[in-house]
């Protein structure tokens, strides 16, 4: 049988544990599983790209269980009243090839994608990070800015969006969560990031924009780049990189889609799983620029799917659903679409 988890079921889910709880308990999946990296199957996720977006399939799997992820990115989506990412997973288990869950995961994915920036900026940004900016005000700005703040002690947020109805949303729903929060808006991006411990990058465009350029660098910053994530679709200067010392998810996939796909291929980075398992250094100085070139990795997903599992069985949520047939007779598919009771009759 296999569970399924729908978006009704993942708000019941955050409002039983409240979503600083959720991403508190994410973050120890994911270091968990970051720190045995080397037990998983991993490969970068297969891309059908189109004019206007692309849909991506992300595998990854351990001994004991297989998981995946359908996504989406759509910038052009909100015109039609659809969200720019959409995404659903499963788990299997690897021994038999049974499908044990299916869920959404659209909010997942805007949950995860914070609690992985904070995994990171943990061992990558400055222990006194106190004020962040926040460049692209969507669908997962509100989640960055609570995750920042719940669990890495961000007091101040700036905003800045070429949208300024995002900054109205978004400063809205931080007021609202959050009044202890001090949300400043900005008129640019320089602005934004002027002073800021932290600058995440968050933005949809598919195209190889500058938003943040070498100019604006401050010693011991750290940047949290986030929306360039497929071919084509940057977010940061070259030189950027060039300043700073670069930490990816995983390389083979960060080299096409990630912010590392404008430098050479022997540009040095360190994947962020020998920082977690102490097999190499993260921020060594104050005064070290740092940047986390973040894409999204499958084995993200799989932590996420594993805590939705965990969190719905806690709560008695989700229903089981026929995904793949139940039959007396495992070799007997026909029969089993068939009816047994109409086999009979007509033999």
């Amino acid at each position: 049988m296999t569970t399924l988890l729908t978006t009704h079921d993942i708000s019941k889910i955050v409002a039983a544990h409240g979503l600083p709880e959720l991403h508190r308990r994410l973050v120890a999946y994911l270091e968990a599983d970051f720190r045995r990296w080397n037990e998983f199957d991993k490969t970068a996720r297969t891309a059908a790209h189109s004019p206007v977006g692309v849909i991506e399939l992300m595998p990854v799997a351990d001994a004991s269980e297989y998981s995946f992820k359908f996504v989406n990115g759509h910038p052009g989506n909100t015109k039609h009243g659809l969200s720019t990412v959409m995404a659903f997973g499963a788990l299997a288990d690897v021994d038999t090839g049974l499908p044990t869950v299916l869920s959404e995961l659209t909010i997942t994915t805007a949950i995860r994608t914070a609690a992985t920036s904070v995994m990171a900026a943990k061992v990558l940004a400055r222990a006194d990070s106190k004020t962040m900016a926040l460049i692209g005000n969507g669908a997962q700005s509100e989640f960055q800015a609570l995750a920042f703040h719940e669990l890495l002690g961000i007091e101040e947020v700036r905003l800045y969006d070429v949208d300024e109805a995002a900054t109205d949303k978004l400063a809205a729903n931080l007021a609202a969560a959050v009044p202890t929060l001090r949300v400043v808006r900005c008129a640019s991006t320089r602005e934004a990031v002027r002073g800021a411990d932290i600058v995440t990058t968050v933005t949809a465009d598919k195209a190889n924009a500058i938003i943040v350029s070498a100019d604006m660098l401050e010693p011991g910053m750290h940047l949290n780049a986030v929306g360039g994530d497929c071919p084509g679709k940057t977010e940061l200067d070259a030189q950027v990189l060039e300043r700073a010392k670069v930490f990816v998810e995983f390389e083979p996939q960060s080299r096409i889609e990630g912010e590392l796909q404008q430098m050479p291929a022997d540009f040095h980075v360190t994947e962020l799983w020998r920082v977690l398992g102490g097999e190499a250094e993260g921020r060594t100085g104050n005064d070290e620029i740092t940047v986390f070139d973040s894409v999204g990795f499958a084995l993200e997903d799989y932590s996420a799917l594993r805590l939705l599992r965990d969190c719905a069985a806690e709560l008695g949520l989700g229903r089981t659903i026929d995904l793949v047939p139940r039959m007396e007779d495992p070799k007997d598919l026909f029969g089993h679409l068939m009816g047994r009771e109409a086999l009979r009759k007509a033999a």
